[in-house]
């Protein structure tokens, strides 16, 4: 788990090096860096990653965690004043919030002027947008019925709606990729096993949306 950690914030700092030098007084935040975010391989610059479960998540890694500054907060409430930060990541989080589109501007608002953004998220097929809204519809009701392919995110955002969000903010964007085609060709070849990759195999679901930026 360590070496794969490492790896991808590696990967991650020599797609980042090609838009900007970091250098080693460069200030880097990561909003949501969990249990084993980027910021704790991303190398010897100074790090600071938010979490609000940060406390526990560095009781309980400590072998890694030490390797950056982490603090209990939210993404929707950054404890840092506007343009304070060189670099800010953010892999894959957003959707598991309750204001998203917040966390995007509260990014934004810390990354200094020439700065750079590294953000993924997973994106899907429309049908899981509306039926994640009637998944929480009829509980809210007291109709207690989970199907995990409709509740396992916070938000279902499809492509459309991300590239939406970006182009409204202060970027200049250097790449914006996503993987739908893959994942399609992946989803429908597997066995439907299951309601849940029976859904996947008709409706694609859980590919990645990623974006590097510059703050203007």
């Amino acid at each position: 788990m360590l070496q794969n950690l490492f790896l991808h914030s590696q990967i991650v700092r020599q797609k980042l090096e090609k838009v900007k030098h970091i250098e080693s007084a460069d200030k880097i935040l990561e909003v949501g860096c969990g249990a084993h975010g980027l910021i704790f391989g991303f190398g010897d610059n100074f790090g600071v990653g938010i979490d609000p479960l940060a406390v526990d998540y560095k009781r309980l890694f400590p072998k890694w965690q030490g390797n950056a500054l982490t603090t209990a907060a939210i993404g929707e409430q950054l404890p840092f004043d506007n343009a304070s930060f060189d670099i800010v990541l953010s892999d894959n989080v957003i959707d598991h919030a309750e204001k998203p589109l917040k966390i995007v501007d509260e990014i934004v608002r810390v990354l200094k002027p020439g700065g750079v953004l590294y953000f993924t998220v997973n994106i899907h097929h429309p049908v899981y947008d509306l039926a994640s809204r009637a998944h929480g519809a009829w509980n809210a009701l007291g109709l207690k019925i989970e199907l995990s392919a409709f509740a396992d995110h916070t938000v279902h955002f499809t492509e459309s709606q991300i590239k939406a969000v970006f182009a409204r903010l202060p970027l200049n964007i250097v790449e914006q990729i996503s993987t739908v085609v893959e994942t399609k060709a992946i989803q429908r070849t597997a066995k439907a096993i299951n309601p849940d990759a029976l859904l996947k195999k008709m409706f694609f679901k859980n590919a990645l949306f990623e974006v590097i930026a510059t703050r203007k």
